[in-house]
């Protein structure tokens, strides 16, 4: 074997050295780089997503209590879904009900208006504006089916989180009620205004509605009074003269007397405008189909769509004609910016 002269070894123990050390050096620093690099993706994994609202509260006027209660929106959310709709209602008509709710309120808090109402309240926890109720009322009211209920309708408002309803840019006007009688109405019918988005639509799932047929017997002279008009001798009462898109009545001609269907709803008290009457003796029996004033989405219709099969952006179109789903962190951020 032949011998390694001396400065040939140093020479090598040199270079060795040279070319070790600062690898030594250089694999702790690569590691935090990679550390690091996680940790940017570990931020942006558990990063608010995009579309959810800034934080916002509202403020509820507590009518039962005299008191104004602050929510976050979606805490709000929550209760005005379980307010408003069953909780045994089917996922998607719930998640329906939740952007029809986060749509009304984005629209509200967007308007400046004066309601006078008390406090620093914005909104009221009843049909005012949208029903509410807090989790101590729900428990009261859902008894053992508190937590499986509040799960459900919890899930429903996040899996529509950011989410509202708009046309050409705007929130709409959301409306909503219980049962049809086959068809929603155009808002002109109901209301002054003609608004695009608010047309009559077949609504045929609403007739396994509960709510879908209802009586009431009036006495002859509680009728007249309530209408103010003179009922004419005989069995005849009056005639329709004129009905809505959404086959209710719109005018009823009593013995001389004109009357639209709406104001004759209200004065006794109708479920739905779309009514049939007759004379039994001293008794005016009325036979009223739906329930509620049949603009916007139908609630049990919206039900029946769920029950299909269809999504909750299908059932929002169906009622909602030429409405787009957008994000709301843009209003709610001019919304905030108002305080």
């Amino acid at each position: 074997m032949t011998k390694i002269k001396p400065f040939i070894l140093l020479a090598s123990i040199l270079f060795a050295v040279t070319i070790i050390v600062p690898s030594l050096l250089v694999i702790p620093f690569s590691n935090n780089e990679e550390t690091g690099k996680l940790d940017e993706e570990l931020e942006e994994t558990v990063a608010e997503p995009a579309g959810t609202e800034p934080a916002i509260e509202v403020a509820v006027f507590r009518t039962a209590t005299k008191k104004v209660e602050n929510l976050a929106m979606e805490d709000y959310l929550v209760g005005v879904v379980s307010a408003e709709m069953p909780a045994e209602f089917e996922d998607e008509a719930l998640k329906a009900q939740a952007l029809t709710a986060r749509t009304y309120i984005v629209q509200h808090l967007m308007k400046d208006q004066d309601l006078n109402i008390p406090g620093d309240a914005q909104v009221y926890d009843t049909v005012d504006h949208q029903v509410y109720k807090n989790k101590e009322e729900l428990k009261k009211q859902w008894k053992e089916d508190y937590d499986s209920n509040i799960k459900k309708v919890t899930e429903a408002v996040r899996a529509t989180a950011g989410q509202i309803l708009t046309y050409e840019g705007n929130p709409i006007q959301a409306q909503f009620f219980s049962t049809s009688n086959g068809f929603t109405e155009n808002s002109e019918s109901v209301w002054t205004n003609a608004i695009p988005y608010l047309k009559s639509v077949e609504s045929p799932w609403d007739q396994k509605s509960p709510e879908f047929t209802d009586q009431l017997v009036i006495a002859v002279p509680d009728f007249e009074a309530k209408l103010g008009v003179s009922l004419p001798e005989g069995p005849a009462i009056g005639s329709v003269t004129e009905r809505t898109a959404g086959k209710r009545v719109s005018k009823v001609n009593i013995n001389g007397k004109e009357l639209k269907g709406v104001d004759i709803r209200e004065k006794l008290g109708l479920r739905s405008t779309d009514f049939t009457w007759e004379r039994k003796g001293d008794n005016v029996v009325i036979q009223t189909k739906g329930y509620g004033h049949g603009v916007g989405m139908s609630q049990y219709g919206a039900n029946g769509m769920a029950a299909e099969g269809k999504t909750y952006k299908e059932i929002v179109n169906h009622y909602y004609k030429g409405v787009e789903i957008s994000t709301s962190d843009t209003m709610l951020a001019k919304v905030m910016a108002k305080k």
